[in-house]
Formats: C-alpha cells, structure tokens, sequence
C-alpha cells in the first residue's frame, strides 16, 4: 500500500487528503475563522456543579460553558481513547480502588481549575473537557497531572513495549507521565530526551501563565491542522507530502526539521497551474462522500443513513449477478463492501453506534471470512472502535470514538428547501466555491471595472459581513469592482456573473 499526503491551503482554509493506493480514506479540514478547539489548554471557572448527573459546567471562555464529567477529574486514565493507549501489563492481581468521589467533593461553584478541551462543541452541545491534561509531541504524550505510562496499543512487540517502558520510566519525574506513540517504535534515548524536554518546558510555560491570569483564559492553544496532521501521521512508509501554499510548505519543512529532519525530503511544494485538490481528484471524492449511496466496483453498493442515534449502513447486491451460485455472490459483494465501507466510515468520520446490514450469509465459514475481512479493514482506522459479531440476522454493531464534526456536519447545513430532512452546503462552503470559480474566469473578462454577481440573499449577506475578506480578494484578483445582487429566487448554490 502507497500513502500519500496533500495539503491545500489559502486565506479562508486548510484541507489535508490522506490517500491509500490514490484513493481518498480521510479527509480534515479547517476553516481559518473557525479553529478547532480540541487540544486547547484554559484556565476555568467553575460555573455549576450537578451531583445528580455527576458533572460540572466550567466556564473557560467559550459562547456556551464547557461539560465536565467526574470521570474526568477523578483519575480516570482508562478514558483516553483518542492517544491509542494501554496500561503497562502486569502479572500482578489487580489493586482494589476505593470508591470514586462524588463530583460535589472535588468542585465547587467559582473554583478556577486548568482543563483541556477533549471533544469540540457542537450545536447543541458545549465543548467536553478534562482536568487531565495530555501534551502530544513526535514520539511521547506527556501527562503532566497522572503518573503513568503506557505504550500505544499498535506497538504489538513485547519485547519492544517492555524496551519503551524502561525508557520512559528513566525520563520522567516524580509525579508525571508519559506514553509513547505509534511513532517511537523502535527509536533511541535521544529522540525521547529532545521530545520530552520539549513537552516539559512547554507545561512550565501554561502553568506559568495560569498563575498570572484569572479565569477564563486561554493557557495553550494546539498546532494548527497542518502541523498537527503532519505531526500525528507522517510516517517513513508515505511516499510523499505535496504542500499547495508556499508559506505553509515552509512552515513544515521547519517543523520538521526540528522533530524528524528524515521526513523533510518528502515534502514538495506544488507549483501546478490547477489546484492539488484537483489535479488528484479529491473534489469529486469529497462530493461523493456527501451522498448516501456509494456503488462497488463490482455493481453492487452500499447505502449509508445517518440519524440521531446511530448511522445505519446497508449492502446491497444491486447489479452485480455474480458466477457460479447465489452464496458466493454475496460472499463476494460483503467482502467488496466491508473495505468501501470503512473507507467510508474514515473519510466521512462517522461515530458513535454504527449498524452494519450485511447480506445474509448461510454459509458459517463465509461469516467468518467476512468478519475477519472487517475485522483486518478497521485496524487501519486510527479511531478506537469495538465491534461485535456478526448477529443472526446478519447485523454487524461497531461502535467508533470521535471527537470532531464529521464530514457532513463540517461542509454542509440543513436545507431550507426540503424543511432539514436534507442537506446543502453551508453559506461558508458556497462562498469558498463561488471564490474558485470566479478565480478560474481570471483574464476572461474584457476592460469593463465592474462585474454584477447575482446570488442567493443569505451568500450575499454573508460576502458582505463575515466573507467579506472573499469580496475583497476576488476584487484585487480580477481587477474590478464586484457589485452584488440579492434574488431570493435563485437556488443557494448558483451564481450569475454579468459585466456591466
């Protein structure tokens, strides 16, 4: 398998493709004026304390006050399923713990306490948080408030764990943790020395400030998705990291330069006339990955329905009529789905309860086959998933970590037009399109200084207050002065450009 990296940046946003054998498998993006928060590092105030539910609302800042579980601050280190992690393995009995507090114990109502942000809000939601606080480099996680370490789960060589225990067992202090990533198999003391110096001075540096500022304040803020995505996922075995932005190709090639100077000679500047995304296709395998029907080669498809419960996914045999018999055709068409459908599940980020209807199979053997194919597929996804054995009716139950909006909440909105039993694109994702096509017309119009753009009134709306930056840029690109017009009757997602 040949991995690949493409990040696209401009002014309004960065997008960042991971391909597997030139096909699209995740997808992230991030829009300038709408920064992720996950990672972030605050110093909050605690607003509300609910023993009935035994959570806590903390004010760090944000427009909705932030959800604190008591799990979350009682010690609970089992619950860090984003860093991939395990506890050291130990032939003694396990230790009797005694019962953990009530949340009414620990908090109080106007107590400041540091907290990181573990899971980004959501519409109707307010962020997740974490007194534990988790500091990710290169190669180790720093746990500055828990002593313990552990090695990522898909470093499966025990005498290698044992090995990386015994390094960072030496490196950290006396009430500190550490946790190696997936990264540091088989590296040096010195690579974690330099990895964990870092970490450490970058935690005296956020305690410093929480002891200088009042709350709610902002301590640390995470990478920006470039350098986090490259620092999370680059690896030795990707064949190449093309950079479509000039200032971003050298903001990584210094990073990398300080964290893993081998990985800098894969990176390459794109110079092309048509954009990354385009010259490898990725548009159209976004679009695609919008809508719920996604077809095989082979002529069967897969029809994938997300709600509020749980995301339902059906194989369909569709025009595939197979060889031989009927069992083995829908051997072939479940084993086909199983890897689209965990492409999918990557590329589009769906979590929580994810049903699988796969087609019956009689032949027990065949079930098994499938289960492993699935089984061999989701070991590929970075996300933590448990899945169950398949039922018999032929149900397949998965149930995956998220912590960001998935694909279809990042780029597109309820639609007007349908009363939200659809989507559209959002009025941001319209102005980022509408920009690139009118890019794409440069040098087509003639000497008049003003063009009319006819578009919807909420694009409108939107290119004159928080797109404005879009108006402005296009403007000095085409060397003309844009005049906007409103037509309420015109779809949301077209536009008509006329000289004046």
């Amino acid at each position: 398998m040949t991995a690949k990296m493409l990040i696209e940046s401009d002014p309004h946003q960065t997008r960042i493709a991971i391909l597997e054998d030139d096909r699209l498998t995740e997808i992230f993006v991030e829009r300038h004026r709408h920064r992720g928060l996950v990672g972030n590092v605050y110093k909050g105030r605690v607003t509300r304390v609910l023993p009935g539910m035994q959570a806590a609302f903390v004010d760090v800042g944000l427009e909705r006050d932030a959800f604190l579980y008591v799990s979350d601050v009682a010690g609970d280190v089992e619950a860090m399923e984003e860093l991939e992690i395990e506890e050291p393995r130990s032939d003694e009995p396990p230790a009797s713990h005694p019962p953990a507090p009530s949340i009414d114990e620990l908090l109080k109502p106007g107590q400041e306490i540091i907290v990181q942000v573990v899971k980004d809000p959501l519409p109707n939601k307010g962020a997740r948080i974490s007194t534990h606080v988790t500091l990710p480099g290169r190669y180790l996680v720093l746990l500055p408030t828990v002593r313990h370490f552990g090695v990522s789960r898909r470093i499966e060589d025990e005498t290698e764990r044992e090995r990386l225990l015994a390094l960072i067992s030496q490196l950290a202090g006396g009430s500190s943790g550490l946790i190696v990533r997936t990264v540091g198999e088989g590296k040096g003391p010195e690579e974690f020395e330099s990895d964990f110096a870092y970490l450490s001075r970058l935690w005296e540096r956020t305690r410093h400030r929480a002891g200088r500022v009042a709350a709610p304040t902002l301590l640390h803020q995470d990478l920006d998705l470039a350098l986090r995505v490259v620092r999370d996922m680059l690896r030795p075995d990707f064949s190449v990291l093309w950079v479509d932005g000039e200032e971003t190709y050298e903001r990584i090639v210094e990073f990398l330069d300080q964290v893993q100077p081998s990985l800098v000679g894969k990176v390459k500047l794109f110079r092309q006339g048509a954009t990354l995304f385009e010259q490898f296709g990725i548009e159209e395998q976004i679009e695609a990955a919008l809508k719920s029907k996604v077809w095989l080669k082979s002529g069967g498809y897969i029809v994938i329905n997300q709600t509020e419960a749980l995301v339902a996914i059906d194989v369909n045999t569709g025009r595939f009529v197979g060889q031989s018999n009927l069992e083995d055709t829908v051997l072939q068409t479940n084993l086909e789905a199983v890897q689209e459908i965990v492409r999918q599940i990557r590329l589009r980020d769906l979590g929580g309860i994810i049903v699988i209807d796969l087609i019956d199979m009689v032949e027990p053997a065949h079930r098994e086959e499938v289960f492993g194919a699935l089984e061999g597929e989701l070991r590929k996804d970075r996300a933590k998933t448990k899945m169950l054995n398949i039922s018999e009716f032929g149900l397949v139950e998965i149930t995956r970590k998220r912590s960001r909006a998935n694909l279809e909440r990042l780029l597109t909105q309820p639609c007007p037009y349908c009363s939200g039993r659809g989507r559209m694109k959002s009025i941001a994702t319209i102005c980022l399109n509408l920009r690139k096509e009118l890019l794409h017309l440069r040098g087509r119009f003639g000497q008049q200084p003003e063009l009319l753009l006819r578009v919807h009134p909420e694009v409108a709306r939107a290119l004159q207050t928080e797109e404005r930056a879009i108006l402005d840029e296009l403007e000095r690109s085409l060397g003309v002065r844009i005049l906007l017009q409103s037509d309420p009757e015109l779809h949301h997602e077209r536009f008509d450009v006329v000289e004046v």
